[in-house]
């Protein structure tokens, strides 16, 4: 027995999608599209609510220069790079995670984060070689920031920097003073000395202190050295002069002399 062609017709479900949904749909596959067209070389992006940067292991040796500026993660762990530069995230204003973990930063330039106070979430810098950074690189970051396996010196501009951020709950244990300006403190949490009572500004004030005391006694040393050289120096000549003064004739033998020359006469 045949089928008719209406009841075929009736049996086939075509979905209604509507205009704005479509609409939608095409401006998710557009922004998409872009993303990945302005990706930077040897990264990976995707979309999700914004532009996922991943450039984790790609041999990078500073950060990437043409960022999409609806970038909202960067991973960028696991590189060579050693410096960030003044506003290098300046243009990525939806950022919320930053991952900068196991390169080799050594130096961070003031300024480094300028620009992503508000909406930045995580930054991890954890497992470089910081030693210091400007003391106000952090102390406008709402983010948690993870200093963790870093060579760090503890004094007193670090102690000042980490009193203006929000370290990593998670791994504040782990941020170790390497050196420190009290040896004793070496290879000890920083943490765990702060809320022990030591104030590493007390240490860089008292060294200054002896600095100052060090540098007046040498100036005095120098004044009164040169009081003594003077002194000396003008016995020597007085003792000349009196010496020469001896040498001269007497007046009472001038006197007998032109007494005499004038009996003479």
């Amino acid at each position: 027995m045949g089928v008719s062609y209406t009841h075929w017709q009736a049996q086939i479900f075509v979905p209604r999608v509507s205009l704005s949904s479509l609409r939608t749909l095409c401006l998710v596959l557009v922004m998409a599209l872009v993303a990945v067209a302005a990706c930077p070389k040897n990264c990976h992006c995707s979309e999700r609510n914004g532009v996922v940067v991943q450039c984790v292991s790609r041999n990078l040796d500073k950060i990437p220069s043409n960022l999409p500026e609806d970038t909202v993660v960067l991973l960028l762990s696991s590189n060579r790079i050693k410096h960030i530069p003044k506003q290098a995230f300046k243009d990525l204003r939806r950022l919320r995670e930053l991952d900068l973990s196991r390169n080799a930063i050594e130096s961070v330039d003031a300024g480094a984060f300028q620009g992503l106070a508000e909406g930045l979430r995580s930054l991890d810098l954890s497992n470089n070689q910081l030693r210091s950074v400007p003391k106000d690189t952090f102390s406008k970051l709402e983010a948690r920031v993870s200093l963790s396996h870093n060579p760090w010196h503890c004094e007193c501009s670090l102690q000042e920097m980490l009193r203006d951020m929000r370290l990593d709950p998670e791994t504040v244990n782990q941020v170790n003073c390497h050196t420190s300006v009290q040896e004793e403190y070496a290879g000890r949490p920083i943490i765990q000395i702060l809320d022990s009572g030591i104030n590493f500004c007390n240490f860089h004030h008292r060294t200054t202190d002896v600095a100052m005391f060090v540098t007046m006694f040498g100036w005095f040393a120098m004044v009164i050295a040169y009081i003594i050289y003077y002194v000396r120096h003008n016995q020597e000549d007085a003792r000349r002069h009196m010496e020469y003064l001896k040498s001269l004739p007497s007046t009472s033998q001038i006197s007998k002399d032109y007494d005499t020359a004038s009996t003479v006469l």
